[in-house]
């Protein structure tokens, strides 16, 4: 569940975020703090670990780096994310702590409590960092839309099914076949209540309701 936290006077900062060193996962949008803890779901990581991968082995050798979260992205002083994968290109971003400023690629991969996260929060924030290419991963029903960069805003190039095999528009050698990263079994029960909105079909009450539970809380608790 990713949980708003209330914005200060001023709004919180990459000094901030690496002086709170409480357990939980923050993210930072505009200076207002994201509390996205608790960790992923098994089936999450599963995905996750599958595209890394395929992501690893396309570019072994070449001049771009693939990450796996947990890495900090420091997109401004008021913008720090923990993207699920992301691939860099530019050897002088990649700090001894963590990414600086904006990856080629970033991938997210939905959850319940992230999905007004991933498509609004971080679509606009990735859009206005210059993140070339932004993949919105839909673990089932199984579904990846590529987006690409034009101008300041984010286009839709493709959507790929579990049965495609993904091709990214600005790593032309990158093919993903999804076989591959859907490759887990479904609960029963899942195939029911399940988050469709990325398939423009609907969003069942129970996911609706669940991504409006995000309601302000006191704010990070570590001390300043």
């Amino acid at each position: 569940m990713t949980t708003a936290a209330q914005q200060r006077t001023g709004g919180y900062t990459w000094d901030d975020y690496r002086s709170w060193w409480d357990n939980k996962r923050w993210e930072i949008i505009g200076g207002e703090a994201f509390d996205m803890t608790p960790a992923p779901l098994v089936r999450h990581q599963i995905i996750a670990g599958a595209v890394y991968r395929h992501l690893a082995a396309c570019f072994n050798g070449k001049p771009c780096q693939a990450f796996i979260s947990p890495i900090d992205v420091k997109l401004s002083k008021e913008d720090v994310v923990q993207p699920d994968l992301l691939v860099v290109c530019k050897p002088d971003q990649i700090k001894r702590t963590h990414i600086e400023g904006a990856p080629r690629l970033v991938v997210e991969i939905l959850s319940a409590g992230s999905t007004h996260h991933d498509r609004v929060h971080k679509f606009a924030l990735y859009a206005r960092c210059g993140v070339q290419e932004y993949w919105i991963i839909t673990p089932y029903p199984p579904l990846i839309e590529v987006f690409t960069l034009s101008g300041d805003t984010y286009h839709l190039a493709a959507g790929y099914a579990q049965d495609d095999t993904l091709e990214s528009v600005t790593f032309p050698d990158l093919h993903l076949p999804l076989t591959d990263i859907f490759n887990f079994p479904v609960d029963p029960e899942e195939r029911v209540d399940v988050v469709k909105e990325a398939r423009g079909e609907y969003a069942p009450k129970k996911a609706v309701e669940a991504s409006k539970q995000g309601t302000p809380a006191s704010g990070p608790t570590p001390p300043p």
